[in-house]
């Protein structure tokens, strides 16, 4: 079901799920119900309570959403919390989990970071939230995503993020102009001031994961961070 998962801090957990866990979006087509079912799986097997995690209705922009315990799927690429358990879904973006503390108890993060909202600033707009709910010593999780030597852009897309954000600039393994999300995400996260704890594998590269760029046809795995005794 996890493909990477760490206790980062006494009270406070991060993971990322695999294709065992199954698909987890509602937006590809997979049956509703179905979807339901493992995403109360998910929650079980992470110790939170039935309908805790907060999914987000992505949309590629750089919007961010504050969350609090009745707060239902916002329209943003970024959730930001003191301490209600948060999911992001990707296949092939990067699903970027930030924890930071403030003196009123852990402040977290979950973002959606593809080619659009890295470009667009959507990480250090969710940092600049966290630190406006007080949290400080903010560190980053990025989970599996599309790796600079696959992820081949046309050469004007790729001049266009790179403007933006120069360390996303690359070449792929055969030569063609390229984009490097993760660089751009860790470029981003140490301007503001961010940690980065861990970084992973190349979702079309690693089978075990869902990858939008591999097929299509395919459903999204999750990036976690939730609160717990």
């Amino acid at each position: 079901m996890f493909h990477w998962r760490a206790r980062i801090q006494p009270g406070i957990s991060v993971a990322f799920t695999d294709v065992e866990a199954g698909n987890l979006a509602l937006h590809v087509g997979d049956d509703p119900d179905e979807v339901g079912r493992r995403r109360a799986d998910l929650e079980r097997a992470i110790g939170v309570a039935p309908q805790g995690l907060r999914f987000m209705n992505q949309v590629h922009g750089n919007a961010v959403a504050v969350m609090g315990q009745d707060s239902r799927a916002p329209e943003a690429d970024a959730m930001v919390s003191r301490g209600v358990p948060l999911a992001v879904m990707v296949a092939d973006c990067i699903p970027v989990v930030l924890a930071g503390e403030s003196p009123d108890g852990p402040v977290l993060a979950a973002v959606h970071a593809g080619r659009p909202g890295i470009a667009n600033g959507v990480i250090p707009a969710a940092v600049d939230s966290m630190k406006a709910l007080g949290a400080g010593g903010i560190r980053a999780w990025l989970g599996p995503s599309i790796c600079g030597s696959c992820y081949e852009v046309p050469a004007g897309l790729q001049a266009e993020v790179a403007a933006a954000v120069p360390a996303s600039r690359t070449t792929t393994s055969w030569g063609t102009p390229g984009l490097d999300l993760p660089a751009g995400a860790r470029s981003q996260l140490a301007e503001a001031g961010v940690t980065v704890e861990y970084s992973g594998p190349c979702t079309l590269e690693t089978p075990s994961l869902f990858s939008y760029r591999r097929n299509s046809d395919t459903g999204r795995f999750a990036g976690l961070v939730w609160c717990h005794d």
